[in-house]
């Protein structure tokens, strides 16, 4: 995207950018961390740090990934881009989504208590605020706010009414959990269409489906996957600004 970006010029935006501690045995197919380092900063050299948010998630332990672990490559990636961001948003893995539960051999999680994820939240925060970075945490229902964590917003109206110099008349979304901060939004994504096949993902759950739809992406269609059929139905969603 970096080379096409002048093509948002026209809209108020910002980007979501993770960057997690995991190898090829959790992520198979992302790039290196070091080109993802490179790409972070340069997609902030363009946009601006207040439009580029690191996630660092999500979270889980095993005896490879332990607490320890975390720490020392949180600070590693903090080192990294402190000058490239304002923010870092941070959550834990969730085992109920069905493609964790079948990649649970793999992934050979160990217990991660309330507890645990605390203390870990705590060394992490004072990371943060160390390099000058907030740190807040997405729909996480452990109360982190003396350690300075909030809850975040990924869908952010302070940060899109800061963005576009306006204030925006917009509701909490009701679909989402209780703990999440998100506003009202249209997700335009589809589940089993990235190739990364990582891990933990949740929007991946049947590997078939995922290389059948990327193989019917075409670059000339409107769909993520594969071209407007005689028999689809196309509906078109009435929207108004929230200006």
């Amino acid at each position: 995207m970096l080379g096409r970006l002048n093509e948002l010029k026209e809209y108020v935006c910002y980007f979501q950018f993770t960057i997690t501690p995991y190898e090829k045995d959790i992520e198979p197919n992302i790039p290196t961390k070091s080109g993802i380092l490179t790409t972070f900063k340069r997609l902030s050299d363009i946009m601006g740090a207040d439009r580029v948010i690191w996630r660092y998630d999500p979270i889980m332990i095993n005896a490879k990934y332990s607490m320890e672990y975390h720490i020392q490559s949180f600070k590693k990636i903090t080192e990294e881009l402190h000058d490239y961001t304002r923010k870092v948003i941070i959550s834990f893995l969730i085992e109920d989504y069905r493609a964790v539960k079948s990649n649970s051999k793999e992934l050979a999680l160990l217990d991660f208590q309330d507890k645990q994820q605390i203390e870990l939240s705590a060394a992490l925060a004072q990371i943060a605020h160390g390099h000058g970075l907030l740190i807040e945490a997405c729909a996480e229902t452990i109360d982190l706010q003396q350690f300075g964590i909030k809850h975040a917003r990924c869908i952010d109206e302070k940060l899109l009414e800061k963005l576009s110099g306006c204030r925006l008349n917009i509701n909490k979304d009701k679909t989402q959990r209780p703990a999440c901060g998100c506003v009202t939004s249209i997700d335009i994504g589809m589940y089993n269409t990235c190739m990364n096949g990582c891990k933990y993902c949740y929007a991946n759950y049947n590997q078939n489906t995922v290389k059948g739809n990327f193989a019917k992406h075409s670059p000339l269609s409107p769909l993520i996957s594969g071209d407007v059929g005689d028999n689809d139905k196309i509906k078109e969603r009435e929207v108004k600004s929230c200006r």
